[in-house]
C-alpha cells in the first residue's frame, strides 16, 4: 500500500492519516495491537522513522496508547468523540452511497463531501450511485434558535442570515453531486432537501443505511456582523458538536444495531410527515 505521490501533505500525515482511518472504521479494533513499525514501514513504504511520527500524532489524538515492551494498541474506548471525515471517505469508496443528515445547515456535511467528490471527478473514487437527503429547520418561519440574545426573540435579520448559510450549503452539495451524475462519472445522483419547523438540538448523519454519528449541539452567545451592524444572538454551533458512532452489528438486538435502527425511522418520520420540499 503505497502512499500517493500526488497527495502534498508530509508523509507521515499521510500514514497517520490511514492508520486513523482504519481505527475509525474499525478495521482495527478497540485494544487491538497495531502491526509492528518494521510491518507499517514496509506496508507503506516509508522509513521507521515516518511510522513513530505518525504513531505520535495518534497518541497525541488519543486513538492510540504505547505500552513498553508490548507495542501500540488501539485505545480502548467506546461511544467516544469521532472525527467523522474518514467514515465519509469509506461510504464513498462503496458501489451505492446513501448519506441522510438531520441539523441545522449542511454547512459542515459541505466541507466534508468535497474531497470525495473532488476524487470521484478525478476517477480515484467510482460509485454507481448517491443519494443524500438533507432535513434541516425552515427558517422562512420564527423559530427558538438563532435568537437575539438580549430578549430571546426572534429576529427576521438573524433568521435570514442563517437561511442564507443554508442555503449556500445546501446548494453547493446538490451542484456538486448533480454535477457527477452529468459528467457521466455516476450512473445516478440525488440531492433532496426537506425543511421543518423545528429548531434541532442535535444533529445526525446515516451514512450508508449502516452507520451512524450523532451529536448535541452546543448554544452559544456571540455577535455577528449583517450588513454592517453588529447583532448579539444565541446561536447553534455545529462545528463545535462532539460526533459519536453507532454502527449495525451481527446482532440486531444490540445496542448499537437498535440505536441505528431507531435514528432511520425518526428521519423518516420526519422526512414524510411534517417536512417540505425545498426547491434547488
Amino acid at each position: 500500500m503505497s502512499l500517493d505521490p500526488d497527495d502534498p501533505r508530509p508523509p507521515y500525515q499521510q500514514v497517520a492519516n490511514a492508520l486513523r482511518a482504519a481505527i475509525l472504521t474499525k478495521k482495527f479494533e478497540p485494544g487491538e495491537k497495531l502491526p509492528s513499525g518494521h510491518d507499517l514501514a514496509k506496508t507503506y513504504g516509508v522509513a521507521r522513522m515516518t511510522i513513530q511520527q505518525a504513531i505520535r500524532l495518534l497518541r497525541d489524538e488519543g486513538l492510540v496508547v504505547s505500552r513498553q515492551g508490548s507495542g501500540v494498541f488501539v485505545r480502548e474506548r467506546t461511544e467516544r468523540p469521532v472525527e467523522l471525515r474518514p467514515h465519509i471517505e469509506r461510504a464513498f469508496e462503496e458501489p451505492n452511497v446513501s448519506i441522510d443528515f438531520a441539523g441545522f445547515s449542511g454547512e459542515t456535511l459541505n466541507g466534508m463531501l468535497q474531497e470525495p467528490l473532488d476524487k470521484i471527478r478525478l476517477g480515484r473514487l467510482t460509485p454507481e450511485t448517491i443519494s443524500i437527503r438533507i432535513l434541516v429547520p425552515d427558517m422562512e418561519h420564527p423559530m427558538s434558535l438563532p435568537c437575539r440574545a438580549e430578549d430571546l426573540s426572534d429576529d427576521p435579520v438573524i433568521r435570514t442570515r442563517a437561511l442564507r448559510i443554508q442555503q449556500r450549503s445546501t446548494q453547493a452539495i446538490a451542484d456538486a453531486v448533480h454535477e457527477l451524475a452529468d459528467l457521466g462519472l455516476v450512473k445516478t445522483a440525488t440531492v433532496h432537501v426537506r425543511a421543518h419547523q423545528t429548531a434541532p438540538a442535535f444533529k445526525f448523519y446515516v451514512i450508508n443505511r449502516e452507520r451512524v454519528f450523532f451529536g448535541f449541539y452546543p448554544v452559544v452567545k456571540h455577535t455577528v456582523r449583517i450588513k454592517g451592524e453588529p447583532h448579539e444572538l444565541y446561536d447553534v454551533m455545529g462545528k463545535d458538536a462532539l460526533l459519536f458512532h453507532y454502527e449495525i452489528t451481527e446482532d440486531p438486538a444490540s445496542m448499537a444495531s437498535q440505536y441505528v435502527t431507531e435514528t432511520r425511522r425518526w428521519f423518516d418520520s420526519m422526512w414524510t410527515t411534517i417536512s417540505r420540499e425545498v426547491d434547488l
